[in-house]
């Protein structure tokens, strides 16, 4: 169904206007096909239709008929489903489209005012485009931008096809920031924005075989030895403070877990000594390591 069975005055914007470029950052434009457009309906028709809707409208509005306003939703749901289909190769779910732009005819016909002399039509579609654009602006992106970077990164994306079938070339990033009156830090940081708008999942392959390592596998991770080995690197240090007789005792209590009575045993000392060389070395280990290295 073509815009032609809509009002006189309704408007469904081309692919040459620049307004959907931004609304829509980086979905896929409809293809410029070529469509055989249905014979214009005659004056009386379109002018009893205009009629009609502005009677279902005064009703719904002057009279709170919810009858009036299904109506109305049913005779524009198309218009509604036609704008839709005009987004739909972004990315985005069909049925998720419709779905904004009924939104957007609802409310459309909410704030409509009978009383204007304009068709519903041409107020019609730029509240379901206004919509989809926040619709894409709003939740499209997978990582949440600012509004203003959204914009930038847009035009440094459109502005870049432009400078670079002019110049036959890459455009660089200052030549980019003069031509959009911009900074060129500010250009790096749109086109890194512009790379939050389709996350990538972490359980992807990396290549085209499925078999393939995921991408979260390729990502590093905190290995315990390295801290394993500083603190190695610590203990020895800190233990040329100590005697032999305190390094041996602290070596078969702390990594050969023996009781004090099998450390006296074994060096030929009472389990009390034993006690004692444990609290005075630990005391000047701790010492030492308080004081830090020695430079």
């Amino acid at each position: 169904m073509t815009d032609d069975r809509y009002e006189q005055g309704a408007k469904v914007p081309t692919d040459s206007e620049p307004e959907l470029s931004t609304a829509l950052p980086y979905a896929a434009r409809e293809p410029k096909t070529t469509r055989q457009r249905k014979s214009t309906p005659d004056p009386a028709a379109r002018a009893a239709r205009a009629d009609e809707d502005r009677r279902l409208l005064i009703r719904y509005h002057r009279d709170g008929d919810p009858a009036a306003r299904e109506a109305l939703v049913s005779r524009f749901l198309p218009l509604a489903r036609q704008l839709a289909r005009r987004y739909q190769h972004g990315g985005e779910p069909l049925d998720d489209l419709v779905q904004v732009a009924s939104l957007g005819l609802l409310k459309a016909i909410d704030r409509f005012e009978p009383s204007r002399e304009t068709a519903f039509s041409s107020f019609a579609v730029p509240t379901i485009l206004g919509e989809l654009k926040r619709h894409f602006r709003d939740r499209g992106w997978s990582v949440r931008v600012p509004r203003d970077l959204q914009e930038l990164a847009v035009k440094v994306d459109r502005v870049g096809d432009e400078v670079g079938r002019e110049l036959g070339r890459a455009p660089t990033v200052d030549e980019l920031a003069q031509r959009l009156g911009v900074t060129a830090e500010q250009v790096l940081e749109a086109r890194e924005a512009a790379g939050a708008y389709r996350a990538v999942s972490l359980d992807r392959p990396r290549g085209d075989d499925e078999d393939d390592e995921s991408v979260a596998q390729t990502f590093g991770a905190d290995d315990p030895g390295f801290n394993l080995a500083e603190d190695a690197a610590t203990v020895e240090r800190l233990m040329t403070v100590l005697n032999e007789r305190e390094r041996q005792v602290l070596q078969l209590r702390f990594a050969e877990d023996l009781t004090q009575s099998e450390i006296g045993a074994r060096v030929g000392v009472s389990q009390m000594h034993v006690s004692r060389i444990i609290r005075q070395a630990v005391a000047r280990l701790r010492d030492a390591a308080e004081q830090g290295p020695q430079v």
